[in-house]
């Protein structure tokens, strides 16, 4: 099992020199689809043998909007974003969504179910599999903890470990089919995307979950040095593990 990387840690570079660099130390990159790292198509993708995840653009989208305007936009971005993902055979990573008052969640919840069912044909007609994200401490985000995995019917789940721990139960995460990981650590008050072993994850458990679900996993820390660290502690850890 390698572990995968996000281009998160190199966002700051353009997006073919973090690939040149991810590509010597993985084969399975997630592509942050945002600001330097914006895909307009798969070109720029399709040079390199490695495996890839498209980490759908996330600021400003909102698919559980109670503005239909801006619900039905950000669901074509995220169906632009399946577009590419199709030409490269990657799987895509969604954020759920957000509400802005506590009254409002009933109404966003069915503005969400909208989203998702478009969401869900968009995808099967670009023959792409896509995932849901759990959100970190943020009040009025979807799925912050396991009891909200039934707002996403059965879709795909892409447990993030540190927005787990922030939220005080990643033990209970664990118990859910995952079929995608981000992989970082903190020290459950801040999501700092701190490499492995900064912070106060037990990561047993987590590669326990992860070798159960035969998942793919990406380490999304904030620093390329980082990035080597954790995948220096994780090899430590598989080998505790044998």
């Amino acid at each position: 099992m390698m572990f995968g990387v996000s281009t998160y840690c190199l966002l700051k570079e353009p997006l073919s020199e973090a690939l040149d660099r991810l590509s010597g130390i993985t084969n399975l990159i997630e592509v942050v689809d945002e600001g330097p790292h914006y895909l307009h198509d798969s070109a720029e993708l399709e040079s390199y043998s490695t495996d890839f995840v498209i980490h759908a653009p996330n600021h400003g989208m909102n698919i559980a909007s109670l503005f239909e305007a801006i619900r039905v936009a950000s669901v074509k971005v995220i169906t632009d974003c399946f577009s590419v993902a199709s030409e490269i055979s990657a799987g895509v990573v969604i954020h759920p969504g957000y509400f802005a008052w506590e009254q409002d969640r009933d109404l966003a919840n069915r503005q969400f179910q909208k989203s998702l069912h478009e969401l869900m044909d968009a995808a099967e007609d670009n023959s792409v599999t896509f995932f849901f994200e759990n959100m970190g401490d943020m009040n009025y985000f979807n799925l912050r903890t396991p009891e909200d995995l039934d707002l996403i019917e059965g879709a795909g789940f892409a447990l993030d470990v540190g927005h787990a721990n922030l939220n005080n139960c990643l033990p209970e995460f664990l118990d859910a089919k995952i079929c995608h990981m981000h992989i970082h650590d903190n020290d459950g008050k801040k999501d700092s995307h701190n490499a492995v072993g900064e912070g106060c994850i037990d990561f047993i458990p987590v590669i326990a979950t992860l070798q159960r679900n035969h998942a793919t996993s990406v380490i999304e820390v904030r620093t390329f040095n980082g990035v080597l660290k954790s995948i220096q502690a994780l090899e430590e850890i598989k080998k505790k593990m044998r």
